[in-house]
């Protein structure tokens, strides 16, 4: 599953700079599925293609955000998600909407950074 920032996040920034799939970012910023990761365009499931570095409309403006499609939940670099074990409020939670198995998480990260 992917994990999530709920609102007790105090946007101290700790958890962003963890994420191996650049996949954190501020409240109000915009993300790319490029960003720190291998991918110059994504095919999406509805025939969508989109430029890897293409702005991404903000998910939060208020708090740090996850991008559930870019989240591994660290599988493959690291022995838990580095977000949670970084958050001094423990706000980085798995998230009940994105249940996902391992194989699916190590999938992701071989799709993110162009392995296989």
């Amino acid at each position: 599953m992917a994990i999530m920032i709920t609102d007790e996040c105090i946007n101290c920034g700790a958890c962003e700079p963890e994420c191996p799939n650049t996949a954190i970012y501020e409240g109000g910023a915009e993300w790319t599925w490029g960003g720190g990761t291998s991918l110059k365009r994504v095919d999406l499931a509805d025939g969508t293609v989109v430029d890897g570095k293409a702005p991404q409309t903000p998910v939060s403006n208020e708090f740090y955000y996850i991008i559930h499609s870019k989240c591994t939940e660290c599988m493959g670099f690291h022995e838990e998600p580095q977000c949670a074990a970084v958050c001094p409020v423990d706000c980085c939670v798995d998230d009940p909407d994105y249940r996902e198995s391992e194989a699916t998480l190590l999938a992701r990260k071989a799709f993110l950074h162009g392995e296989g």
